[in-house]
């Protein structure tokens, strides 16, 4: 285009210097003439064309304002619906989300961003980034209206159902909470087992909706070029399948002995507690119903550091906690939904409603160690939102990856494991705790253990089922039980178990990254306490210092999702994301 203005503007001036009269061309024997000039305007010249950099900057202007927009509407109405469990608000919740997704549907946009990718060498590097992020967005959404709607209604339908369903013992329906209390407080087996499989009834109602969705997903990712749901998710996270694959394998091995050796000793001190022989237990003899936690040990229950306490001293412990690192969050409470009503979701989240300021936590807080691990874990997550630097582009105001969010709620859900922690912020007792502090410890390294081996289960599990959703999944799931977490299947039971963890449906191939969140958190540590040239173990390394804060606002929060996961990490902790922290913490 640029060319053939400039060949018009030539012959435009030799036309006019060529018509031009001149005494030198009047014949002397004619009269001169008067010639008459009009005046005529110069042609403008057009506009020119606008460079990559401003191309890139005009449309990430546009985009990250009308995203702000959309997901805004969303996490309003998802809030909304959380909080009520009302169908009208569910309805409205997903009526948000598909009007996200169908604005990363446009292809008109997607085909641009991909135009700009093809040039980055044209652009900054944190233009590049936004197009990057962007470029996920659009591309798993590319697919038909139709295709989307289902996707988005499917799940609500099965997210309402987890939300809202109640167990039942006999004819009596019981919450969540009150079946997980029978579980850690029941002694006779019978009644345990009762418990445990009222917390797994929803799994009958959602198991062939999740294996219908699942086909569904498969469609849409097969449509967009990915072997599968599994394949499409991963790829999308920024991983490749490979290495996921390879570090699961690395845990499994470098796991096996110290979980074999630790379960052994667990198994023998809850096969006494409930009076049973080891060879009979059953997942039901375990506090939690998919054995993703450690129980209370022999030698120490933890709740016993709470008892007395109230709901509200949970929150006020935290509170306190995070003003002392320099991590006020009290603004972030009084946005906070805590305690446990009708219709509210049984279980934890944090949603950050604007990527700025208006960050919220949902809990149904119990004065008990695992809910003081919970809410340490979701304020974790918290300080996190409420400390990206809100001047980074829209779509930047995020994590470094998931997996960095997790471990950031992991490391902080610890501390309630914490012998020191414990007798510094709760103000147990320090007699108490020095004399069980070995067993405390040892809990902790128990429950990092059980965390890994059960979410192996999970990555496993979901591969295939998306490999394969016709197979039987049934069996699949306690075929995977048995041989990574080492529990005994019940005998003759054939039902989806595995479809009553909300997670298949809320997050979909997403427990890889808590894994990978337990391996940074450890890396954080090691680099944590090389900051504070700290000697001896890192269990002994006090908490209640404001450079930890300022650390993690500056080196962690700070940054959102500038720069790729890996050179982050690499950048925090001084060395590439792997097992060699987590080993020396779970190995020694």
């Amino acid at each position: 285009m640029k060319m053939q203005v400039f060949s018009i503007l030539l012959l435009s001036v030799s036309w006019l210097s060529c018509t031009s009269p001149t005494k030198k061309g009047t014949s002397p024997q004619e009269p001169e003439k008067k010639v008459e000039t009009k005046n005529v305007e110069p042609e403008k010249p057009a506009p020119a064309e606008k460079t990559m950099k401003e191309q890139a900057d005009e449309f990430l202007k546009q985009y990250q304002a009308e995203y702000a927009r959309l997901e805004g509407d969303l996490t309003t109405t998802f809030w909304k619906a959380a909080n009520s469990g009302a169908d009208a608000d569910f309805a409205e919740a997903g009526r948000t989300e598909l009007a996200l997704r169908a604005y990363h549907s446009d292809p008109a946009m997607f085909k641009k961003i991909e135009s700009f990718l093809a040039k980055k060498a044209e652009l900054e590097p944190l233009v590049v980034r936004q197009l990057e992020v962007a470029y996920l967005a659009f591309k798993e959404n590319q697919l038909p209206q139709d295709q989307l709607k289902v996707l988005v209604e499917k799940g609500k339908e099965i997210e309402k159902l987890n939300n809202t369903f109640r167990g039942k013992i006999g004819d009596k329906e019981y919450s969540n909470n009150e079946l997980l209390k029978l579980l850690a407080m029941e002694k006779d087996s019978r009644k345990r087992q009762a418990a445990w499989e009222a917390l797994k009834q929803v799994g009958a109602q959602t198991g062939p909706k999740l294996v219908e969705l699942a086909k569904i997903r498969n469609k849409a990712a097969r449509l967009l070029g990915y072997a599968n749901f599994w394949d499409m998710r991963i790829r999308m996270q920024e991983h490749d399948p490979k290495m996921i694959m390879e570090i699961f394998e690395g845990l499994e091995k470098l796991t096996a002995e110290p979980f074999k050796k630790l379960k052994a000793k667990m198994d023998a001190q809850i096969a006494k507690k409930l009076k049973v022989k080891v060879a009979d237990l059953r997942p039901w003899h375990y506090d939690n119903p998919f054995f993703q936690e450690a129980p209370p040990s022999a030698e120490i229950d933890l709740d016993v550091f709470f008892k007395g306490k109230k709901e509200q001293d949970i929150i006020d412990i935290a509170k306190k906690f995070f003003a002392e690192i320099d991590l006020p969050m009290d603004d972030l409470a009084a946005r906070s939904d805590f305690f446990e009503r009708k219709g509210k979701d049984q279980h934890a989240f944090c949603i950050t409603m604007n990527r700025a300021e208006d960050v919220r936590m949902l809990l149904n807080v119990k004065p008990t160690a695992q809910w003081m691990d919970t809410m340490l874990h979701e304020t974790g997550h918290a300080v996190y939102y409420k400390w990206i630097d809100r001047k980074h582009p829209y779509n930047l105001r995020e994590a470094a990856h998931i997996f960095t969010t997790e471990a950031v709620a992991m490391m902080f859900g610890a501390l309630a494991k914490n012998p020191l922690w414990l007798t510094e912020v709760v103000k147990a007792d320090p007699k108490l705790v020095k004399k069980t502090k070995a067993a405390i410890l040892e809990q902790r390294k128990l429950e990092q253990l059980i965390f890994a081996r059960w979410a192996m289960v999970m990555l496993h599990f979901e591969k295939a089922l998306y490999e394969n959703p016709d197979q039987d999944l049934n069996k699949l799931w306690w075929d995977l039980v048995e041989r990574l977490q080492m529990l005994k299947r019940p005998e003759g039971r054939n039902l989806p178990d595995w479809a009553s963890k909300p997670h298949f449906t809320i997050a979909p191939v997403y427990y890889h990254n808590y894994a990978l969140g337990e391996l940074f958190a450890a890396q954080m540590r090691a680099s944590i306490a090389r900051d504070l040239k700290h000697q001896g173990p890192i269990s002994e390394m006090s908490w209640n210092q404001k450079i930890i804060g300022q650390k993690l606002i500056k080196e962690v929060f700070g940054p959102g999702m500038t720069i790729p996961w890996p050179q982050f990490v690499e950048k925090v902790t001084g060395s590439k994301l792997s097992a060699d922290a987590f080993a020396a913490e779970v190995g020694n």
